[in-house]
C-alpha cells in the first residue's frame, strides 16, 4: 500500500513541498482506514455518547465511566482481525495485550476481558485450526498477564472463512484520582518510552488493517504481524501501576498501530503541541533499523508517557526495578511534530494535519438484498437435534475453560451465563458485563439485527438483575467501496445506535474494522457491542431449582429470520419484529425487576437457537422441564428481549411484569429430561442426550 495520489497532493500543498520518505509512510498509515476512520467516521454521529456517568467518551485509548464519585471503570474494545488470520495464535494475543495496555494508558488496572470471535463454518478444517490457535494465544496471553477472560462469544459463518473476526474488550477500575488522558499538558515536558525494545515486527500494521486480505496473506503478510511477550506485559501492567501511585505520568498513549509515529504524534496533537524527537534515542533490539522502521514499528508492550523533566530520573528506575528498557526520545513542544534521525530532520509536520487531516470518503450506500426462501418441512426431533448440535448454539465450554476466569478474586459470576458478574467493593456495587454479536441476524437484515444484537446484549445484563451503564462497540466491515457493503455497514451502525440510545446506554466509545474482505468475499456486517451494568447483588443463575413453574417474559417474535434453525434448513424468512423504543425499555425493566425478586429461582434470557436452546441450558441432571408451545415459531424464534423465569409466586411475577406480557411454559421435573410438545408433537430429550448434541465443539477439537 502507497500513499494515494489525492492523499499526497494534499500533503504537498499543507507542506508546501513534498514529503520525506519517513513522512509520506507516516501519513500512509495514520491516514488509513485503521487509524483515521475516513469511511466510517461520518457514521458515526448516529451514537450517543453522553450521560451523568460518562467521565471520558470517544477518542482516547478507552472510555471512562463513574460508579461513584470516587471509583471510575474503563470500557474499551478492539479488533485483531488480518493479524489472526495470517498468524491465529500471534495475532490474538497481541490483540489482548493492546487492549489492556488502553486500559494502563488511561491510569486504569485491568480487572476483567471479554473476546468475541467469528470463523468460517465449523465443519472446515481451517475454521478449526484458526478457532484453536486463537483460543490458545488468548489463553496464553490472558493468563499469563493475570487478567481474567470471564464474558464473550464464538460464532460460526461460511462468510468468516476468508477472514475471521478477532474482538477483545477490557475493563479497568480506578480512582478519580488516578485518572491519566492521551492529551499532553505542557511543552518542555520530556517524552519517555517505556517497555520492550523497538524492532522490525509489525512493521506496517495500520495500513495492512485497512486493505482486502489476499490470497497469500497468510505467507506474504507475516511481517506485519506482532509478537507478543505476555511476561513483559505483565511487569508494565505493575510499573504502570507504580508510575500513577507516585503520580509521574503527566498523559500516557499505548504503542499500537502506527506505532511510535502514532501515538506520540496523536498525544501531542491532542494537547495542541508539537514534539521534538530523536529516533536514534529509541531503545531498540535490532541492528541498522532505519527511521520510518523505528517510526512504525508495532512492537508490543510499549508506553509513550508524557513527564515532568523533574520526574524522568524516577520513572527510569522504576522500570529498571520492574526489569523494563526505558528511553527518553524528546520533549513536547510548541510547533511541528519533528522526529530526527542520524542528525538530519525526517519528519517536520503539523501535528494536526498528521493526526487528525485525513479527509472522509464520500461513499454511496445501497442496502443490500436478501434472497427470501421458504422455510422447508421438518420433523420436530430432528429440528431439536439440528439446533442444539449447531455450532453457533452449543455449549462453548471448550473455549473459555482454556481461560482463567478467577483470577483476581472479583468474578462473582462465571462464563456460560447471560453475563458476567464482578465484584466491586471499592464502590459497594456488582458490575455485570456481556459481549457479542449475531451475524446471522444481521446477514439477513442489518439494520433490524443490529437493533437485535444491542437489545440481546442488554437483555443479558436485565436477567443478571443489572441496569446498563455504558457500552463500546468494535464494528466490522467489508469493502467500503462496495455500495451494498457499505450500506450494510451503515445499516449496523444506524441500528445499534438507535436501538442503544432508546435504552438509554451511552456507546462511550469503540472501534472500526473494514476492508474485511479475501478471496471467499465480504464477511457480514458484524456490529460487536461489549456493554456494562451494574447491579446490588447477585441475582439467580440459570439453572433450574426443580422448585418453581415455568414462564416466558417478553414480547413473543413473529418469524423466524436469522435463526439458527432457518441457517441450517437453508432458509430465509422476514427478521422478527422488534418492540418499539418505549417497549423495549419497559420489558428490560421488568426483567430487571423479576431477576432481582425473592420468588425468581431461576432466569435466563431467549436469543441464540430460540427457546429450544435457552430451556437446554437451564436443566440439569438432576432437574428437568415439560413444556407446551404452539408452533416452531414459538420455539425456535429467536427475538431477544425475552427470559424464561422458573418462579414460586406467579402473582409476584404478574404485578412486577406490568404490561409485559407472561405466558406459562410448563413445569419442572424431578428428571432430568427436556420434553417439548409443539401442536401435538411430543419429543423428550435427557440430560446425557442434550449434553452430547451441545458437545459438538469439545468432540471435534478436543
Amino acid at each position: 500500500m502507497t500513499l494515494p495520489d489525492a492523499d499526497r497532493d494534499l500533503v504537498v500543498a499543507e507542506l508546501g513541498r513534498d514529503p520525506t520518505p519517513a513522512e509520506e509512510i507516516l501519513f500512509e498509515n495514520l491516514w488509513s482506514e485503521h487509524c483515521a476512520y475516513r469511511s466510517s467516521r461520518p457514521l458515526l454521529s448516529a451514537f450517543d455518547s453522553d450521560g451523568d456517568q460518562v467521565v471520558i467518551g470517544p477518542g482516547d485509548d478507552a472510555a471512562v465511566v463513574s460508579l461513584d464519585d470516587d471509583t471510575y471503570i474503563t470500557l474499551g474494545i478492539e479488533s485483531h482481525n488480518h493479524p489472526s488470520y495470517v498468524d491465529p495464535y500471534d495475532g490474538a494475543a497481541t490483540g489482548v495485550g493492546g487492549i489492556v495496555r488502553d486500559t494502563l494508558s488511561m491510569g486504569a488496572y485491568p480487572i476483567a476481558l471479554a473476546d468475541c470471535l467469528y470463523f468460517g463454518d465449523f465443519d472446515r478444517e481451517h475454521s478449526r485450526y484458526l478457532l484453536d490457535g486463537v483460543v490458545e494465544g488468548i489463553a496464553d496471553y490472558g493468563n499469563a498477564i493475570g487478567v481474567p477472560t470471564v464474558a464473550g462469544a464464538t460464532s460460526f459463518h461460511e462468510k468468516y472463512e476468508g477472514n475471521p473476526l478477532v474482538n477483545v474488550a477490557c475493563v479497568g477500575l480506578l480512582s478519580a484520582d488516578r485518572l491519566v488522558t492521551a492529551v499532553a499538558q505542557k511543552a518542555g515536558n520530556k517524552l519517555v518510552l517505556v517497555g520492550s525494545s523497538t524492532g522490525r515486527d509489525g512493521l506496517g500494521g495500520a495500513s495492512f488493517a485497512s486493505e482486502d486480505l489476499a490470497e497469500d496473506a497468510e505467507t506474504e503478510d507475516r511481517p506485519a504481524v506482532q509478537v507478543g511477550d505476555p511476561y513483559t506485559e505483565k511487569l508494565l501492567i505493575e510499573c504502570n501501576e507504580a508510575l500513577i501511585d507516585e503520580d509521574l505520568v503527566e498523559s500516557a498513549r499505548d504503542l499500537g498501530a502506527a506505532g511510535l509515529g502514532g501515538a506520540s504524534s496523536e498525544l501531542v496533537a491532542k494537547g495542541g503541541f508539537g514534539a521534538e524527537i530523536d529516533l536514534n534515542a529509541v531503545h531498540q533490539r535490532e541492528p541498522n533499523m532505519n527511521a520510518f522502521e523505528i517510526l512504525l514499528s508495532e512492537s508490543q508492550e510499549r508506553m509513550c508517557y508524557e513527564v515532568a523533566p523533574e520526574n524522568v530520573e524516577r520513572v527510569q528506575e522504576l522500570a529498571e526495578r520492574f526489569d523494563l528498557g526505558s528511553a527518553v526520545i524528546g520533549d513536547v513542544a510548541e510547533g511541528n511534530y519533528v522526529c530526527t534521525f542520524d542528525g538530519e530532520t525526517v519528519v517536520d509536520v503539523p501535528p494536526e494535519f498528521l493526526a487528525e487531516g485525513a479527509p472522509m470518503n464520500d461513499l454511496e450506500a445501497v442496502e443490500p438484498e436478501v434472497a427470501e426462501r421458504d422455510l422447508p418441512e421438518v420433523a420436530l426431533a430432528e429440528a431439536l437435534e439440528a439446533v442444539l448440535s449447531d455450532p453457533n448454539t452449543a455449549s462453548k465450554e471448550w473455549v473459555y475453560r482454556q481461560y482463567d476466569h478467577e483470577v483476581g478474586l472479583r468474578t462473582a459470576r462465571r462464563p456460560g451465563d447471560d453475563a458476567a458478574l464482578l465484584d466491586i467493593p471499592e464502590a459497594e456495587t456488582k458490575l455485570a458485563f456481556t459481549a457479542g454479536a449475531d451475524p446471522n441476524w444481521t446477514d439477513a437484515a442489518p439494520y433490524d439485527g443490529a437493533r437485535a444484537v444491542a437489545f440481546e446484549n442488554a437483555t443479558n445484563l436485565a436477567a443478571k438483575g443489572a441496569k446498563p451503564l455504558a457500552a463500546v462497540d468494535c464494528l466490522n466491515g467489508g469493502n467500503p467501496e462496495k455500495p451494498d457493503v457499505y450500506g450494510g455497514f451503515k445499516g449496523i451502525v444506524d441500528g445499534l445506535a438507535d436501538m442503544c440510545s432508546a435504552l438509554s446506554v451511552p456507546v462511550v466509545g469503540g472501534n472500526v474494522s473494514l476492508y474485511n474482505d479475501s478471496v471467499s468475499g465480504p464477511i457480514p456486517p458484524t456490529p460487536t457491542l461489549a456493554m456494562v451494568g451494574t447491579a446490588d447483588r447477585s441475582s439467580p443463575g440459570m439453572s433450574l431449582s426443580g422448585e418453581g413453574d415455568l414462564f416466558i417474559v417478553g414480547y413473543p417474535g413473529d418469524a423466524l429470520g436469522g435463526s439458527a434453525l432457518l441457517q441450517h434448513e437453508g432458509g430465509s424468512d422476514a427478521f422478527p419484529a422488534l418492540p418499539d423504543d418505549e417497549t423495549a425499555a419497559a420489558a428490560l425493566e421488568a426483567i430487571r425487576a423479576i431477576a432481582s425478586d425473592n420468588s425468581t429461582l431461576a432466569v435466563h434470557d431467549v436469543s441464540h437457537g430460540g427457546l429450544a436452546v435457552t430451556l437446554a441450558e437451564m436443566v440439569t441432571e438432576d432437574v428437568g422441564a415439560d413444556i407446551a408451545v404452539e408452533n416452531f415459531v414459538q420455539l425456535f424464534d429467536e427475538t431477544p428481549g425475552r427470559v424464561v423465569v422458573e418462579s414460586t409466586d406467579v402473582d409476584a411475577l404478574v404485578s412486577l411484569a406490568g404490561d409485559v406480557p407472561i405466558y406459562e411454559l410448563g413445569t419442572t421435573t424431578d428428571d432430568d429430561y427436556l420434553g417439548v410438545t409443539v401442536d401435538g408433537d411430543y419429543v423428550a430429550f435427557d440430560a446425557a442426550k442434550i449434553a452430547d448434541l451441545r458437545g459438538v465443539l469439545t468432540h471435534e477439537l478436543d
